[in-house]
Parts: structure tokens; sequence; C-alpha cells
């Protein structure tokens, strides 16, 4: 039975135009072909990777930071409260109105000290400004090799100049030794960023980005498979083509480089909307969506392709929004570029010294069981 499963779910007609199939990517008079097992070493090259970027976040990116005068603020953390920090992690980060009066009587502090409480704590959580420069360091490092290296393997193809010829005599194009590498890089590069996202910075957009790096590692995978991997390689080439240049200006943003940073913002988002919202649409997508009609019937295994493009681009739109959104801020009043979807800091006024901690509660500096706070007591350090 699950021999004949697996016939059905592999059948030729469901990934192939017709007349074609899986015999065609048998290797044969020298020439060979893309494999599943192929990609099996990406796993053990992501966990590489993650290796390889521990050591460059402490021995490279760290002594750019400190060139750089990148420094974390220092934050206050919140008074030791068992009955707040269960809420917090148990319940909810952000309080309604109700649940501040229900905790403030529960604690014995007053509602701006239960909302102080909460700012404090919710800041303990998020990332610091060297540990995002860490990431947007290395993910620069990464980017720009990649899109220089891969610019390099393909300059001199004859379907980079003209896009139509990556169907030329589909299926049956032998695979390169470039090309290989390429796509080990590129999918071990993605599987290791899946395997960090517990530990890298949450922006606003996390689910956005993870529909975006399963939907890559899924297009590039099955473009192996079935031999797409000269549209695949055009395609990795379009999205590593901007993506440097964001991580850069991030790096200077952090750094407080102000007009470094718009001005690589700037590049980097005329860079996006011109690959992203032009070529990628008009010319690559165009090429794999309407143009194969002319030549084949349509079959499944192009619609999941197709499929899979169409649910990118539209995760580029809603980045071109934020993207544009973010130019329109900065230039007008010529001020830094701030990340939409980072979570920022949130701040405190001056005045409010009071805290609250479990025991008492302080109002003008004093406890109200007649023991003063003393600042130094709790670490301000995050």
């Amino acid at each position: 039975m699950l021999s004949r499963l697996s016939e059905l779910i592999w059948a030729d007609w469901i990934w192939f135009p017709k007349g074609h199939g899986w015999d065609d990517l048998k290797d044969h008079d020298g020439k060979i072909f893309p494999k599943t097992r192929d990609l099996w070493p990406s796993i053990p090259i992501a966990f590489c990777f993650l290796i390889v970027r521990k050591i460059f976040e402490r021995t490279v990116a760290l002594p750019l930071a400190s060139l750089l005068g990148v420094t974390d603020k220092l934050r206050v953390r919140a008074p030791l409260n068992p009955i707040l920090e269960f809420h917090f992690s148990n319940k909810s980060k952000h309080l309604t109105q109700s649940t501040v009066e229900s905790l403030s009587k529960q604690t014995g502090c007053s509602v701006r000290q239960v909302q102080r409480w909460f700012r404090q704590r919710r800041n303990q959580d998020r990332p610091s400004k060297l540990k995002k420069f860490q990431e947007a360091s290395w993910r620069f490092t990464f980017y720009f090799l990649v899109f220089f290296g891969g610019l390099g393997v393909l300059v001199d193809k004859p379907w980079f100049h003209d896009v139509k010829q990556v169907w030329e005599d589909f299926p049956k194009m032998p695979l390169l030794p470039s090309q290989y590498w390429y796509y080990l890089i590129e999918l071990g590069f993605y599987l290791s960023v899946v395997f960090s996202l517990a530990s890298d910075v949450k922006r606003k957009d996390f689910k956005e980005q993870i529909v975006h790096h399963v939907a890559t590692i899924l297009l590039i995978s099955f473009s192996w498979l079935v031999n797409y991997i000269r549209a695949g390689t055009l395609i990795m080439l379009v999205h590593d083509a901007s993506d440097y240049l964001m991580e850069s200006a991030k790096m200077f943003n952090y750094a407080r480089w102000k007009r470094t940073c718009n001005f690589i913002f700037t590049v980097f988002a005329v860079v996006f909307i011109i690959t992203r919202l032009i070529i990628l649409p008009f010319w690559i997508i165009h090429t794999t969506l309407v143009y194969p009609l002319t030549v084949h019937r349509p079959f499944f295994g192009f619609c999941f392709f197709n499929g899979l493009m169409l649910v990118l681009q539209l995760l580029h739109i809603f980045w071109a929004i934020l993207i544009v959104r973010m130019v329109i801020k900065f230039l007008p009043g010529n001020g830094i570029v701030e990340d939409e979807r980072s979570d920022r800091e949130e701040t405190e006024s001056d005045d409010e010294n009071d805290s609250c901690r479990q025991g008492g509660k302080v109002k003008n500096g004093h406890v109200l069981n007649g023991h003063a706070l003393i600042n130094s007591n709790y670490n301000k350090f995050d």
C-alpha cells in the first residue's frame, strides 16, 4: 500500500509536463542531474553556520561594535515582586485598566507603580542594541558574500541575460558544480536561521518572517528536486541583492551614524523596489508563470512552485510598504531610520522614581514600612 501511495505521489504527470518525468534526471553520458540525496549535506552545513556565527559575533562583531561606538543602554531591572512576575510570565505582558487596579490591590502598590514595573520588566526581555548589532553584522557578511559570489557564478550564464532560457531543454539541463554549492550554501543558511529563531531578535513581523523562511526553504528544495535550478539561482540572487544593504543600514543605525544610515537605507529602498517589485515579478515570475504556458500545459508542480513564488511576492509588497513608510519618516526631518519591525524600548519620565517591590509600597522615595529604598540594591544592567 505504501509503495502504491509513493507511486501516486511521485507520478511523473504531477511534477513534470507531459512527455517528461523522473527518468530525465538520471545521470548519463557524463552528465550529472540533481537528486534528493544531494540536499542532505545542507543540514550539517546549517549547524556549521551556527557555530561560525557564534565565533564571528565574538571575534569580529564585538570589536567592530566597539570601533563604531555601539554601546548598550543601562536598564533598570524591575524590583522583585512574585505576584507581578507570575502575572507577567503566565498571563500577559500588557495590562488592561481593570488588571492594573486588581494587581495594585493585591500588591499594595499604586497603579502607576504597577505600570512602571511592567514597563521595566518588558524592557528587560528586549534584546540589547549590541545583540542586534551582532546579528545584523553576521547577516550583512553572509548576504554580501553570497550575493557577489552568486553574481560571479551566474554572470556568464546565458539565462542570466535571457531569462527564458531557464526553460531551454527542461528538465534535461545538467547540473553544474557551481550550482550545487550555491544551492547548498543558501539552503544551509536558511535552515540555520530557522534553527536560531528562538534566540534571534524577534520583530513585529516575526510571523511573516517564519512564512518567508519556510516558503524559501520549500522553494529551494523543490526547485532542486524537479530541476528548476536555473530559475532558482536567479531568484536567490535577486533576494540577496538588497539584503546586505538593509543589514548594513541597521549596523550604522545602532552605531548612531545618522547620515550614513540614511544614505544606505535610501539605496536599499531603491534596490529593494527594483529587484523585488520590478525584476522579480515582471521578469522572473513572468518567466516561471506565464511563459511556460506557451510551451507546456499546466501541471501540479508548475502550480506549486508558482504558488510559493506568489506568497513571497505578497510578503515583498508588505515589506515594501514598511520601507516606504520609513523613508517618508526620515527624509523630511533628516532623522534617523528606525526599523518599523523592531520592538522599541519603552521610556519612562525622569520624575518616576518610585518603584514597586514586595514588602511595601514606595512613595516619595520611602517604603511604607519605614525602610528607605536604596536604588543600588538592584542591578541596573540588563
